[in-house]
């Protein structure tokens, strides 16, 4: 059996993968929808709703990281599930109700789903050892629930794309709704099959609890630079996926599947899944190799080029073929996030003290959206300023700069 397809042959990590694989549809039918939808209600000013996510993100993550260590992390993983699906179903209501997609429902979805994702990630990381027995099991375990994402972000916009016109966008919504149920519910039998030790009560304040992740990262050499970075990467990729390419298809009247600009936005991010999905699938049959570093850096290095290559397609690709064009630079970029996902996820869980599992992804989770909170709340006055293919250009310099700076330092 392939070294990615085995933590399959365990019912715990096979009922874990589905349940998760179900829950990223659904997220990547609402983050297509809502990035349309947010550009035609806002405009440039949608890139203030992602950063007004990651504030969120950051405030949950420092406030409620103590409080989450003391439940047991199946107990939070639910309760996140149900939290987001309750916030998902409401927003259907307000928008049937009022015939048109909410602008104040839509930012308290994202106000709440991304509270919910705050909680959920570092109990999931933290969980996994445990769930998985066998720690030469994790580098596949990490690539094969990332395969979750990558298959998500392959068929979730593809789906938009060709049911975009056959289908009330206000029942995407509804979906992700669903699928955070079916999410919740295959963690509740998971922690029936494999119940996890008792949470031992950690007597420390949020900060201190916080301060524990950078502590613990901070010993260790290249994942304390890759958090130094990652909010730079994470910053600079959502600028040109979710802000810069909605904008360049609108304003250009690229139109894809069913003769909808929408259409051809999930066009471009499935065509960012298929590789991505592909990428994990090689990775995650690696063994964890002895340099991760060059890997890492690699990976950064291939992100930016497939982001500046969006960018110097808006500027320089007639719009005849643009659509082509935005679908390749995508599809190359693409690559590159797996080369770094897998392997910074399976050294934190490895290289790390149990205990600060958890505490460590949330301060990756704070500098990561630190970095996208800064990025996209000046975004939107750079991108009328500058032009946004150029803009899109700017941002794939600095992440692939990221890369070149990683490579420098490991030769």
């Amino acid at each position: 059996m392939p070294r990615l397809l085995r933590p399959l042959a365990d019912p715990v990590l096979a009922l874990l993968w589905a349940g998760l694989a179900t829950s990223a549809l659904g997220d990547q039918l609402f983050a297509v929808v809502l990035s349309w939808v947010a550009v035609g209600l806002f405009g440039t000013a949608a890139g203030y709703l992602s950063a007004l996510q990651a504030g969120v993100l950051m405030a949950v993550t420092l406030l409620a990281g103590s409080w989450a260590d003391r439940r047991g992390q199946m107990s939070v993983m639910i309760g996140a599930d149900l939290f987001r699906a309750a916030a998902l179903l409401m927003m259907v209501a307000a928008w049937l109700a009022a015939g048109r997609p909410p602008g104040f429902g839509l930012v308290a979805c994202v106000l709440v789903l991304a509270g919910g994702m705050a909680l959920f990630r570092p109990a999931l990381q933290s969980s996994l050892p445990h769930l998985a027995r066998d720690p030469a099991l994790l580098p596949a375990a990490n690539a094969l629930l990332d395969t979750t994402e990558r298959i998500a972000r392959l068929l979730g916009p593809a789906l938009v794309g060709l049911t975009a016109s056959l289908f009330p966008l206000v029942h995407f919504v509804t979906l992700d709704a669903v699928t955070f149920l079916l999410s919740a519910a295959a963690v509740v039998s998971i922690a029936r099959l494999r119940p996890a030790a008792p949470v031992l009560p950690r007597r420390e304040g949020a900060l201190t609890a916080v301060r524990r992740g950078f502590a613990a990262v901070r010993g260790h050499r290249l994942l304390s630079f890759n958090l130094c970075f990652t909010g730079v990467i994470n910053g600079a990729w959502s600028a040109a996926y979710f802000l810069g390419l909605p904008l360049m298809i609108a304003r250009a009247g690229i139109t894809g599947p069913g003769g909808t600009g929408l259409g051809a936005y999930g066009l471009v991010i499935s065509a960012y899944g298929c590789t991505n999905l592909l990428g994990t699938l090689v990775v995650g049959n690696l063994a964890m190799p002895p340099r991760p570093a060059r890997l890492i850096f690699a990976g950064n290095c291939l992100g930016g080029l497939g982001v500046m290559l969006l960018g110097a397609a808006g500027l320089l690709v007639p719009p005849a073929w643009r659509l082509s064009a935005f679908c390749a630079a995508a599809a190359i970029g693409a690559f590159g996030g797996p080369m770094q996902d897998i392997m910074v996820a399976t050294m934190r869980q490895t290289e790390l003290p149990r205990a600060d599992i958890a505490a460590a992804v949330r301060a990756f989770i704070l500098v990561n959206n630190f970095g996208l909170l800064v990025t996209l709340a000046v975004m939107p006055t750079f991108f009328n300023a500058a032009g946004v293919a150029p803009a899109v250009l700017l941002c794939g310099a600095v992440y692939a700069g990221v890369g070149v700076i990683g490579l420098v330092r490991v030769r």
